[in-house]
């Protein structure tokens, strides 16, 4: 099956790097002491963290050196994968105005998860993090909690390329795994945005703030009593509409993609050849008095 962003030794060196700041920026203060110097500049640490805007941006240069290697390695991001790359990151960023601001409704999410899946985890990535920065300078949504938004959503659109079956698995049960994957993943997504901003908000009762030095046990049931009263509500719904999208209008999606991808032949090489001498010239009649 043709991946137009396979996952070259570059890119995957770059991803990797860049989802283990992720990881860190994500969950540092659970485990940073009470004396920490960071817990004591935790109102700036969101800003030291966009420091992840620059490596996210290395994924898609990674993506776009990667080049054909002479031994037939891995194309890296060409002109017709930048042109879908561009289609459906701006398809995604018109989506997620259009439920964002109700209940966490958000169509975007069955668009990342069908478009990881067909397009693999390469794409995938890049794309989950570009819409989410298009959908940002969209809706006005740009801030220290943005390059933390394109990672969880990169990661989002990753997973669903990394799901198994891609070249055998159709019909039903492709729609269920990503129905249920997209749930997972929809939950998940609000889990891990909630971590960011946990530490950072003040006047919270003492049952779900966030106690710098405290265990991680305590602090990580702390976490979930927060997210059982806070985001809940707008989780779920993201998930329920996720799994129906998925179900309702997978199978026409599916099939767009796919045959988009067929169509485009991202994997076929680009050859230039000299322009043929015409072999059909018609030899001067005979007696026809030439030359001496």
């Amino acid at each position: 099956m043709n991946r137009p962003v396979p996952l070259g030794r570059r890119s995957v060196a770059v991803l990797l790097l860049t989802s283990a700041v992720g990881v860190v920026a994500f969950g540092w203060p659970l485990l940073a002491s009470a004396r920490s110097a960071l817990v004591g500049h935790a109102t700036d640490a969101p800003w030291l963290f966009a420091l992840l805007l620059p490596l996210l941006l290395a994924v898609v240069i990674a993506q776009i050196s990667e080049g054909r290697t002479a031994g037939g390695g891995a194309p890296g991001l060409d002109a017709k994968s930048v042109a879908l790359l561009g289609v459906l990151a701006a398809a995604g960023a018109a989506l997620r105005p259009l439920g964002a601001g109700t209940a966490g409704l958000e169509p975007m999410f069955f668009l990342m998860v069908l478009s990881g899946r067909v397009l693999g985890p390469g794409f995938g990535f890049v794309l989950g993090s570009l819409s989410m920065f298009a959908s940002a300078l969209l809706t006005g949504g740009v801030g220290p909690w943005l390059p933390f938004q394109m990672l969880a959503m990169g990661w989002v659109c990753l997973g669903a390329g990394l799901l198994p079956g891609a070249a055998t698995l159709r019909g039903r049960r492709e729609l269920a795994l990503l129905a249920g994957y997209g749930a997972v993943a929809s939950l998940l997504y609000g889990t891990v945005m909630n971590l960011q901003g946990w530490p950072y908000i003040a006047g919270l009762s003492g049952s779900i703030s966030f106690v710098p030095g405290d265990p991680l046990s305590a602090n990580l049931v702390r976490f979930a009593a927060y997210c059982l009263t806070t985001s809940l509500g707008w989780d779920l719904p993201r998930a329920a509409l996720t799994v129906v999208l998925c179900l309702s209008l997978g199978t026409p999606l599916l099939r767009a993609l796919r045959r988009a991808t067929r169509r485009a032949a991202f994997a076929a090489p680009a050859a230039f050849r000299p322009p043929e001498e015409p072999t059909d010239r018609v030899p001067p009649p005979s007696g026809s008095g030439g030359p001496a």
